[in-house]
């Protein structure tokens, strides 16, 4: 999985400018989280895909676009993966290394959960 980080203005449209680049060149994203962050009137955006040379062309492209202030693609060594596991008990959240969770998640077999790869 190869993840990219993006700091991007914090206002209506630009998930929708920045989703639209993926649209055109045809690459799947398999996760993205977006919230506010340190840099004020700005937020993070990171998002992962399966293939190398998709997140370079992503990367290529999103670096064009006017609401898009810095891209990078973290390496492995940067990334954490988080996942929200539904049990009988409750919802179960989970954090560490991308293998971890999902070595937990492969021991517990959950009926519903859902995984995100992070990066900072």
């Amino acid at each position: 999985m190869h993840v990219i980080s993006l700091i991007v203005k914090n206002e209506f449209g630009v998930m929708q400018r920045v989703m639209g680049e993926f649209t055109r060149n045809k690459i799947n994203v398999e996760t993205i989280v977006v919230g506010k962050c340190e840099l004020p009137g700005k937020s993070r955006m990171v998002l992962s895909v399966v293939s190398h040379d998709a997140a370079v062309t992503a990367i290529g492209r999103l670096q064009m676009l006017q609401d898009v202030y810095g891209v990078e693609m973290i390496p492995e060594s940067g990334q954490s993966a988080y996942a929200l596991i539904s049990t009988s008990n409750g919802n179960v959240g989970l954090v560490g290394g991308s293998d971890e969770v999902e070595e937990v998640i492969d021991r517990m077999k959950p009926d519903h959960y859902v995984k995100a790869l992070n990066a900072l």
